[in-house]
């Protein structure tokens, strides 16, 4: 599946507007550990929209690593795209001005689900009975979830600094950061991936 041409960072611009809408929130619930119990509607919101995206990206990348699969839920996702892509796991996202660090995918090293995407499902599904995982926790590692699936989407453009703009809120840990690139006028990522 092909991105086609003129919608390159399609995908990217949605996250990006996520970003914006995850930062409002912030101006009404403050992202600390402390409040990541705390749920609302626009928490829902961002919840479904962030996964929902993630469940958009993973077929596509489950797709550039072998055209012949059919991958179709968060399981095979993972059977597809750990081997490929063995950073996924292990990425770690910091929203430095709250001093927090998410790791949205940990629970691949344990070949489970992570708990957001658990949390998107009931939520979906259920939402009379689970409206309270459409929490501040949830909602953060599955927009950072999204934030991790895209580099992988857009990985050359990601490690070449071309992927632009660059995110404002969130950012990897070090070890998957290798600096910025200003040639173009503005501050772009480079990334390690």
């Amino acid at each position: 599946m092909a991105i086609q041409e003129g919608s390159k960072y399609l995908h990217w611009n949605y996250f990006l507007a996520l970003e914006s809408d995850t930062e409002k929130l912030s101006r009404y619930v403050e992202f600390t550990t402390g409040n990541f119990s705390t749920y609302s509607l626009e928490m829902a919101h961002l919840l479904l929209a962030a996964a929902s995206e993630v469940d958009v990206i993973a077929k596509i990348l489950c797709k550039k690593v072998d055209s012949s699969q059919n991958a179709d839920s968060i399981g095979k996702y993972r059977e597809v795209l750990k081997p490929s892509f063995s950073k996924i796991q292990n990425m770690r996202v910091l929203i430095p001005r709250y001093g927090l660090e998410l790791c949205p995918w940990s629970n691949w090293n344990n070949d489970e689900n992570p708990e957001w995407w658990t949390a998107y499902n009931k939520v979906k599904h259920h939402r009379s009975t689970h409206y309270q995982r459409a929490n501040l926790r949830n909602t953060l590692n599955a927009v950072a979830g999204l934030f991790v699936m895209l580099l992988f989407l857009y990985k050359e453009d990601a490690e070449a600094g071309t992927l632009a703009p660059s995110p404002t809120l969130f950012r990897v840990a070090d070890e998957f950061f290798a600096g910025v690139d200003l040639g173009s006028g503005d501050v772009r990522f480079v990334y390690r991936l």
